[in-house]
């Protein structure tokens, strides 16, 4: 067996296996503090709640761990099992072009991984979220969904990817630096374009007509310096009762939208905790050092990726014997996530640590407690479990868990 075919399953087994046990301690913890609600929270949820975001986590990890297994059983079947080089084989002399063949290669193999997502989809949402109260979507507009989102898939990312193998052929060997130009200019036109063409694809979006609201979160934002093409109310609450907010585009094309479910639920204090908290992260330059982050990560897979492609054993040890600059990208981008799962943790740090920052940034705009008033009711209303496994949470939460983020937040208030 090809050596580099023993890191591929070495590193297969290693991210299954840990993914597997870290679902499986955080079941265990959940239902082990499922019967008391935390100290901290025991004024303010009830056991009722906190006994159904321990039921609803736990379901959800369990099919956590169904997707682990059967997204490793797919790539093994792509790669060594020979799905990927018989995807090649069909799409050779199809067309008249290679770039063709290999844009078609990529799609189609993309397409169908996605599309053997679809039953745990379809469950989490049919079953899990109804079981639970908060799937408001239909079947119908499920399907719809769907059929938007592969369309803009093809009809974005099919120009994104000729251009890419055109640059990856055509710019010698510093193609790796022009693709990664292409595509931060990518990243870039859909932050612009997705308030306004993007978005409403999907959802409804309504001018907040909410007057003293308005008021007071035109006041933050003069306050906070941040400009805004508008404030909106998305229909959320068509899909889901989960409630969020968030802003989205730069420059000119910023928007503040809030889901219509977080306004049902909150206070106008509470939502203007919440609005400073997003904020906050605008303040602290978060979403420019994560876009940083994102381009020297996209650099460095680039150049690693440029090495890889030149590398016969790279295809060999993959299973795949056509060797070309579309079955490279194709297995580097299905296969690079075993190999980067660890850095999973490190990632998840980063992202905590902004939060916190944002969390401090709210308290010194808005005030500490209505943001734990807003947080409380949040994590009541989305059924979020207060009693994470520590360890768990470290490797995939993007945010602190409950009681340390609250703790954290009531020294701002004292």
């Amino acid at each position: 067996m090809h050596l580099f075919t023993l890191i591929f399953l070495a590193a297969l087994g290693l991210t299954l296996a840990l993914q597997i046990w870290l679902s499986r301690r955080h079941i265990a913890h959940i239902l082990a503090h499922k019967a008391q609600v935390p100290a901290a929270f025991s004024d303010k949820i009830g056991l009722t709640a906190h006994q159904k975001a321990a039921d609803y986590t736990v379901a959800k990890t369990r099919v956590s761990i169904l997707q682990h297994a059967i997204e490793a059983l797919v790539l093994l079947l792509f790669t060594l099992g020979g799905g990927l080089e018989f995807l090649a084989q069909a799409w050779q002399g199809r067309f008249n072009s290679p770039l063709l063949e290999g844009a078609a290669l990529i799609l189609s193999a993309l397409l169908l991984m996605a599309a053997l997502d679809i039953p745990l989809s379809l469950y989490r949402t049919f079953v899990i979220e109804v079981r639970f109260g908060f799937n408001k979507i239909t079947p119908k507009l499920y399907a719809l969904d769907l059929f938007k989102q592969t369309a803009l898939a093809l009809a974005m990312g099919g120009p994104l990817l000729l251009g890419v193998l055109w640059l990856m052929g055509a710019m010698g060997a510093y193609w790796w630096l022009y693709v990664w130009l292409a595509w931060m200019a990518f990243n870039l036109l859909v932050m612009a374009i997705y308030p306004s063409f993007i978005a409403p694809l999907f959802n409804k979006f309504q001018p907040l007509e909410d007057a003293p609201l308005k008021a007071r979160i035109e006041a933050l934002l003069t306050k906070c310096g941040f400009h805004a093409s508008g404030l909106f109310v998305m229909d959320g609450s068509k899909r889901s009762s989960h409630g969020n907010a968030y802003f989205s585009g730069f420059g000119k094309t910023k928007r503040i939208v809030f889901f219509d479910t977080l306004l049902k639920n909150l206070s106008t204090e509470e939502i203007e905790a919440v609005l400073a908290h997003e904020l906050g992260h605008f303040k602290r330059r978060h979403i420019v050092k994560r876009m940083v982050w994102l381009f020297a990560g996209s650099l460095a897979a680039l150049w690693v990726l440029a090495l890889l492609m030149q590398a016969s054993w790279f295809y060999n040890g993959l299973g795949v014997t056509t060797q070309n600059t579309a079955t490279a990208l194709l297995l580097f981008i299905t296969v690079s996530p075993v190999f980067t799962f660890l850095l999973q943790p490190l990632l998840a740090r980063l992202s905590r640590q902004h939060e916190f920052e944002a969390d401090q940034y709210a308290a010194q705009t808005a005030t500490a407690a209505a943001l734990i008033q807003a947080l409380v009711k949040l994590y009541e209303d989305n059924a979020s479990t207060l009693t994470p496994d520590p360890v768990h949470s470290a490797f995939y939460d993007s945010h602190p868990p409950a009681g340390i983020r609250i703790a954290r937040l009531q020294t701002f208030s004292t």
